[in-house]
C-alpha cells in the first residue's frame, strides 16, 4: 500500500493532466453537439497546432505567449475548412462529413511527414524543469500552468456558450438546425464558427502540451483516444461533462499508473470506457434521444 501522501499526489498530478484532456475533449464534443458528427480531423488538427507552436519556438516566441496568435488563427483556418471544404464537400450528408473529415486526417498528417520527416521533436523552455512546491509534493510548472489556462479557457467557453447571441445561436442549432433555420439563424456560419471554436481550443491545448510533452506527425492520434472516452464519459455533447470527464480520466489514469506501473497507466481509462457503455451509455450529462 501506498501512503496518503503519494496517493495525494497522484491525484494532483493527474488533474494537472486530466486538464489537458478535458480541453482536448471539449473540443470534440462541441462539434459533435453541434454538427452532431465525429471529427475524423480531430487528432491531425491537434499535431498541426503543436507543430505550428513548435516553428513559434523556433522564431523564439515561447508556446504559452504563441496561444494568443495561434488559438484566432486556427479558429480562422476551422472556420474556413469547415464552410468552404466539408460543408460543399459533404452535401448535407453526416456520413459523407465523416468521410471527408477522415480524409482532411490523412491530408494534415502527410503534409505534416512531408514537411517535419517523422523525426520525434521537444522544446527546451526555461520553466521546463520548474516545480510548484507544496510542502508534501511537488508539481511541475509547465502543468500547473496549463491547468490554469485550462480552467480560463472553460470559463470563457462557457460565458460564450450561456450569455452571449453566438452561445445562444450555437445552442439553438444544436438543439433543433430546422428550427433554427426558420427564425433566421445562419445554420452553416453556425456549423463553421462551432468547428473554428474547437479547432482553436485544439491550439491552445497544443501550446500547453508542448513544454511538457513532444511532437511529431502521429503525435495527436493519442489524446484522441483519451479524449474519446472521455467523450462518452461526460456524454456525448456535453461540455461540462468533457471537463468533468477530461479532469477524472486524468485521475484514473494517475492512480493506474501508480499501482499497475507506468506502462499499464492507460489501462484504467479504457476499463471504464467499456463500463460506461455497458451500463451508462449516454455518459454522465448525456441525454437519451
Amino acid at each position: 500500500m501506498f501512503s496518503p501522501e503519494i496517493v495525494t499526489a497522484a491525484v494532483l498530478n493527474g488533474l494537472l493532466t486530466g486538464a489537458v484532456y478535458a480541453l482536448v475533449s471539449v473540443a470534440l464534443t462541441l462539434v459533435y453537439g453541434v454538427l452532431h458528427i465525429i471529427n475524423f480531423a480531430h487528432g491531425a488538427t491537434l499535431t498541426a497546432a503543436m507543430f505550428a507552436a513548435y516553428v513559434a519556438w523556433q522564431a523564439g516566441i515561447d508556446p504559452l505567449v504563441a496561444v494568443i496568435g495561434l488559438a484566432p488563427l486556427f479558429f480562422v483556418l476551422g472556420y474556413a475548412v469547415q464552410r468552404w471544404i466539408i460543408g460543399p464537400a459533404s452535401h448535407g450528408e453526416d456520413r459523407n462529413i465523416l468521410l471527408v473529415t477522415l480524409g482532411l486526417s490523412i491530408v494534415i498528417e502527410n503534409v505534416l511527414l512531408a514537411t517535419f520527416r517523422s523525426d520525434t521533436r521537444s522544446i527546451d523552455v526555461p520553466y521546463g524543469f520548474s516545480s510548484v512546491d507544496l510542502g508534501f509534493v511537488f508539481l511541475p510548472m509547465p502543468r500547473v500552468i496549463a491547468f490554469g489556462i485550462t480552467c480560463v479557457v472553460a470559463l470563457l467557453l462557457w460565458i460564450l456558450l450561456a450569455r452571449t447571441d453566438a452561445g445562444k445561436a450555437i445552442r439553438a442549432v444544436a438543439k433543433d438546425k430546422l428550427g433554427a433555420a426558420l427564425v433566421g439563424i445562419d445554420v452553416p456560419h453556425v456549423y463553421a464558427v462551432t468547428f473554428g471554436l474547437g479547432a482553436a481550443c485544439l491550439a491552445v491545448a497544443a501550446c500547453v502540451l508542448l513544454p511538457s510533452y513532444f511532437v511529431n506527425p502521429r503525435v495527436g492520434n493519442a489524446y484522441v483516444l483519451v479524449a474519446f472516452t472521455v467523450v462518452v464519459l461526460g456524454g456525448m455533447g456535453s461540455v461540462p461533462g468533457a471537463v468533468i470527464g477530461g479532469l477524472f480520466i486524468g485521475i484514473v489514469e494517475s492512480l493506474s499508473g501508480l499501482y499497475f506501473g507506468e506502462s499499464l497507466g492507460q489501462l484504467g481509462i479504457f476499463l471504464i470506457f467499456i463500463l460506461v457503455l455497458l451500463v451508462r451509455p449516454t455518459g454522465l450529462f448525456g441525454a437519451r434521444a
